[in-house]
């Protein structure tokens, strides 16, 4: 038999249930944020200020969007779309994370080569473009370049951060315990660096989306950036919409179960959670 658990001395409730009641307070707040957007979104349609091909309501733009997805439209762009997101994200985390440990621990490196990835990270994706389209053609490697370059400079730059700005009283209490070389590195270095690293590995995923539906917006290829081009030359705006739904959707998502899930491991890890 399963004995419940008691409150603690004082009458305040068990930790799991404080967890919980908040869990639920925050997912209330969102949802009703969420219906007041609707709610606010229904008004403005109903008063006409714009015409409804240009400002529809949310029972269009809901209706385009079950519609996309039943007949696979939706599904198709989502899936080419991310397709070539993993595979440049892949890329620009490879490429970024070496860069960034090199830069980290080469100071000829970081003088010279730091210089020109501070300098490219302020550039726009969508100006890598007709570089792009001069060197590898109208084609998805083109952009494949433009995802993989839009997303590598923030994370080389969070890494190289993230190195050089571990506590130096770190690496004297591991080099007095006897760590050396590649142990110290690994570690130490590394883990003191790596909240840094996520927060870069974050950045160049919204910028590798960024990049992605720049590219997808100028080449007739089967993703999200097509659709969105289709329903500006088909002057539907349901359809706008509803695919920027599905973008915002996407982003959400994969903060929440992927870059979410990995911070809150690091924030227990270095007890900064209550």
């Amino acid at each position: 038999m399963k004995i419940p658990a008691k409150a603690p001395e004082g009458g305040l409730p068990p930790r799991g249930g404080l967890l919980q009641g908040k869990r639920h307070r925050r997912l209330l707040r969102r949802l009703l944020f969420l219906i007041g957007i609707v709610v606010v979104w229904e008004v403005l349609f109903r008063i006409g200020i714009w015409p409804s091909y240009i400002f529809p309501s949310p029972i269009d733009v809901a209706r385009t969007l079950i519609l996309g997805l039943r007949s696979r439209v939706f599904v198709i762009g989502i899936l080419e779309s991310l397709k070539r997101l993993l595979q440049g994200y892949a890329l620009a985390t490879t490429i970024g994370l070496s860069l960034g440990l090199l830069m980290a621990q080469l100071p000829w490196l970081k003088e010279s080569l730091g210089m020109i990835v501070l300098g490219l990270q302020t550039l726009p994706s969508i100006c890598w473009l007709p570089l792009a389209l001069l060197w590898f053609g109208l084609n998805e490697r083109a952009i494949l370049f433009v995802v993989v370059i839009g997303a590598v400079m923030s994370i080389s730059l969070a890494t190289e951060d993230g190195v050089r700005n571990t506590l130096p009283l770190y690496l004297k209490a591991a080099r007095n315990l006897g760590a050396r070389g590649w142990r110290l590195y690994v570690e130490v270095i590394l883990p003191g660096a790596l909240p840094s690293i996520v927060t870069g590995m974050k950045l160049g995923w919204s910028f590798a989306w960024r990049s992605l539906m720049a590219g997808e917006l100028l080449y007739t290829l089967p993703g999200l950036g097509n659709l969105l081009m289709m329903g500006r030359e088909l002057n539907d705006m349901s359809q706008v919409l509803a695919v920027i739904l599905i973008i915002i959707a996407l982003g959400l998502l994969s903060d929440q179960l992927f870059f979410g899930t990995i911070e809150r491991r690091i924030r227990e890890r270095w007890g900064l959670l209550s």
